[in-house]
């Protein structure tokens, strides 16, 4: 497997990542609309805009994207791993690689955690230091987890 930086061709692979995945996941955690909003928010545009920050990144299995992870300053903004690859140590992988890029200018990482994801979290050292809550359609509620770990171990 390869973890390389995302370029521009790439959005359409990303966009199936993030989509399979989400749709595969979330419906055991969420309700519909919360699903829908994930959808949504994961838009081509918003893939184009985390490629061009330069922060996005794909893990590539041969000619097949697995997974995928994003970054902004110290906040870890997306892990994404193909249904098929979880379970095999891509979303670790990937959590290594981007813990160790925030490490250069970070003492600490931050995430938002959605409800599928607290255990591997909680497993690489995170620890819960508030929740969020975002209020959607239908009076339906976005619940998740707002995490931290200090990153001295890549000093």
């Amino acid at each position: 497997m390869e973890y390389v930086t995302a370029a521009s061709d790439m959005v359409d692979a990303i966009y199936d990542v993030l989509h399979t995945t989400i749709k595969s996941v979330y419906p055991k955690y969420y309700p519909k609309e919360v699903v829908d909003f994930f959808c949504q928010h994961h838009s081509k545009e918003h893939i184009i805009s985390s490629i061009t920050s330069g922060n996005m990144s794909i893990l590539m299995d041969g000619d097949v994207a697995v997974g995928t992870g994003c970054f902004e300053g110290n906040h870890i903004t997306g892990v994404y791993v193909l249904p098929a690859y979880q379970r095999q140590g891509c979303g670790s992988y990937i959590m290594d690689r981007l813990e160790k890029e925030i490490a250069k200018e970070h003492d600490m990482a931050v995430l938002d955690a959605s409800l599928s994801a607290v255990c591997l979290y909680e497993s690489r050292g995170y620890k819960t230091i508030g929740h969020g809550i975002c209020e959607l359609e239908n009076d339906v509620k976005l619940v998740y987890e707002i995490m931290e770990k200090e990153l001295n171990s890549y000093q």
